[in-house]
């Protein structure tokens, strides 16, 4: 049985840091640079060439992003080898993080699947999750998967926070309920 809560809208993000391949820490959900919203990106790991694809097209799109104000983090549990090994793959700017605990999976609200075998990977890992985490620190947007066929289209995302960040006050949607 799995618990049914997941992180909603408004809601403030959790305080999360996850190791970057030079050893420093990154928040999650604290804006870097200039910037003062994230998009905190989670994928499932190397093993994932979905994953692979949508992180480098992410890369496409960071100017955009950072035109209107918004860092991007990418995470997931794999360990630091798998992290350099599928940097090979990676034709990103942006810091990834690695090592994201169950724990912390469970406490951003992903869903969490085992390995089909020993050769996808050692360990249980997270679909796919974006947050968008405003200057605040709360949740202005949340997109959770259990499949990673299932993800948001960066084209949209970019067009409708563009959108969003050019308005006084746009509200966070969807806090009435869920």
């Amino acid at each position: 049985m799995t618990n049914s809560i997941k992180l909603s809208a408004g809601n403030t993000f959790p305080l999360i840091e996850a190791q970057l391949l030079d050893g420093s820490y990154i928040q999650l959900g604290k804006a870097q640079g200039d910037a003062t919203w994230q998009m905190v990106v989670v994928y499932r790991g190397k093993h994932c060439p979905l994953c692979t694809r949508y992180l480098n097209l992410l890369e496409e799109h960071k100017a955009a992003l950072a035109e209107i104000g918004v860092s991007i983090v990418a995470v997931s549990g794999d360990s630091k080898a798998q992290l350099q090994e599928h940097s090979e793959q990676l034709t990103v700017s942006y810091p990834i993080a690695f090592g994201l605990t169950e724990e912390q999976m469970k406490t951003l609200c992903l869903y969490i699947s085992q390995p089909r075998s020993e050769q996808e990977t050692d360990h249980n890992f997270s679909e796919p999750g974006m947050f968008i985490v405003n200057e605040q620190g709360t949740l202005q947007a949340v997109d959770i998967s259990n499949a990673p066929l299932l993800r948001p289209e960066l084209d949209v995302v970019v067009r409708g926070l563009t959108f969003v960040r050019s308005q006084d006050n746009y509200p966070i949607r969807g806090t009435v309920a869920y």
